[in-house]
């Protein structure tokens, strides 16, 4: 409307000259959801309040540290000991988290759902959904673009199946911009074992909103000096014999001159050490002392150590996914890149293993992480759980399509209420085509150009009817030539007669 002036003078009005403009949204940014050593920030409880953090060091001063996993030791005939792991001890959250951030991730939530409670451990009550805690919490939160709840698989079969539903769930009913990253659930076994449990455990829902990583990953995560006698449970017991057994063996008894036994001094002073085992506030000194003086010992703590460096691979895929999105794009699919502080997979897959976990008849399919000579550790599969669709079998394109969703639905917020005309009709379509334009030339859509690759349609006839504009509807519609990874390389080789 033009201003009516009253008063001589001369006046200044400005008007813009470009039209406003749509910005891809991040794509970057899980959402972790697990237990922590503690949840508070200025004297207030960060329970179940999504937390935005971009560094292990900022989590340390939310959340607190590592969780003190224990183990039982037993002593065993042929092995000398068999470790196994107190249940209620193991958390993943944390050593995940550092996976994460050693494969490149940056900007995370943290969902905290409850301190380590060494006596109950991890409760599906606490990360189910139909609780107000847990997966809820990020109903309201729009940048996580991944959820990832790392603890999941310690829980009962049942109830992590069941909690990995309600991810997809979440993912695809509820929020539809982000997805869902899975663990295998006993993903350190051989895959005849697992893989079709997991099929049948995951349902059938909401499968294109998923991806699944197997096998588990033995990773370089947990170093030595963070391992102690502090992970043994009840050191004085079995560990005590094991070590006396094996002392014995070190520094046997001789006899004197007379016919006596003789104990040897480093004997009798080691057996002194293994008896201060029930006394906690000699734990430091007594380590040291073992770890140089028993072989047995150490090879405890170092079997301990790797156990604990054994970890479900999706806080490690959330780092490698924020790696690709931030080097190359979100429409570069996340494989043929190697894992950081990993040393290996649990199990070595052959190509011949490879075939059901890529391409099974149910489309479900789980992506690999194998071993090459000379490459290390790397993801070799790009594939949502639902393989048998055309649309969205790979993870990139299900991404990229979130991505551009979400950023022309922001962009497009700013003209709600505005007349359903013409103008507005222009107005809108050049925004849409100049972003997409963009992300043709970023590479995210394919077509030699622009008009290849998508088309933006909105006006009366064209998208609407006269009644769609009197209920107050303006229908977009938008066609994208979204771009594939190339899976399958095929060279075809041939001889040919000699013409010289």
């Amino acid at each position: 409307m033009t201003q009516v002036y009253a008063t001589p003078g001369v006046y200044i009005e400005e008007k813009s000259a470009f039209p406003s403009s749509a910005v891809a949204v991040a794509t970057a940014v899980p959402a972790f959801i697990g237990y922590t050593e503690d949840h508070v920030s200025n004297n207030k409880s960060l329970l179940n309040k999504p937390t935005r953090i971009t560094s292990l060091a900022e989590y340390h001063q939310y959340f607190g540290g590592a969780p003190k996993t224990k183990f039982d030791i037993k002593a065993d005939k042929d092995a000398k000991y068999l470790l196994t792991p107190v249940k209620e001890t193991r958390f993943n959250l944390y050593n995940s988290l550092r996976l994460f951030f050693a494969n490149g991730g940056s900007t995370c939530y943290i969902v905290s759902v409850g301190k380590y409670d060494y006596t109950k451990g991890v409760e599906v009550g606490v990360l189910d959904p139909e609780t107000e805690g847990g997966i809820k919490t990020l109903l309201k939160e729009l940048e996580p673009t991944m959820v990832v709840i790392p603890d999941a698989v310690l829980l009962a079969e049942e109830e992590c199946y069941g909690l990995q539903q309600g991810m997809l769930s979440h993912c695809g009913v509820d929020m539809r911009n982000r997805i869902a990253l899975l663990d295998v659930y006993d993903g350190y076994k051989e895959p005849k074992e697992v893989i079709e449990k997991f099929r049948t455990g995951i349902g059938n829902n909401s499968m294109q909103w998923g991806a699944a990583y197997y096998p588990w990953v033995e990773t370089t995560v947990v170093s030595d000096a963070e391992v102690n006698l502090e992970n043994i449970n009840k050191p004085e017991g079995d560990l005590k014999t094991i070590l006396e057994a094996e002392i014995a063996l070190l520094y046997p008894q001789k006899l004197d001159k007379d016919g006596k036994l003789v104990d040897d001094p480093k004997m009798t002073l080691l057996k002194a050490e293994a008896a201060k085992l029930a006394k906690p506030e000699e734990a430091a000194s007594l380590h040291q002392t073992l770890l140089v003086t028993v072989p047995l010992y150490k090879a405890i703590m170092k079997e301990v150590k790797h156990q604990l460096n054994i970890l479900p691979p999706s806080g490690g895929m959330a780092g490698v996914i924020s790696m690709v999105d931030h080097t190359v794009g979100v429409s570069k699919s996340p494989a043929n890149v190697s894992m950081g502080k990993v040393v290996k997979p649990t199990v070595n897959i052959t190509n011949l293993a490879q075939e059901d976990l890529n391409m099974p008849l149910n489309g479900k399919a789980v992506n690999a992480i194998r071993t090459f000579p000379g490459k290390g550790v790397l993801v070799w599969g790009a594939r949502t759980l639902d393989g048998n669709s055309q649309d969205w079998r790979y993870i990139s394109v299900r991404r990229t399509v979130i991505m551009i969703e979400q950023s022309l639905k922001i962009a497009a917020e700013a003209y709600v209420f505005e007349p359903n005309v013409s103008n507005t009709w222009v107005t809108i379509r050049g925004m849409m085509v100049n972003f997409l334009t963009d992300q043709w030339k970023r590479g995210a859509l394919a077509g030699a150009t622009p008009e290849d690759a998508f088309s933006v349609d909105i006006g009366l006839g064209v998208t609407m009817t006269p009644t769609d504009i009197l209920d107050g509807f303006m229908n977009i519609s938008i066609k994208l030539a979204v771009v594939r990874p190339a899976e399958f390389i095929v060279i075809t080789i041939q001889q040919q007669m000699q013409k010289s």
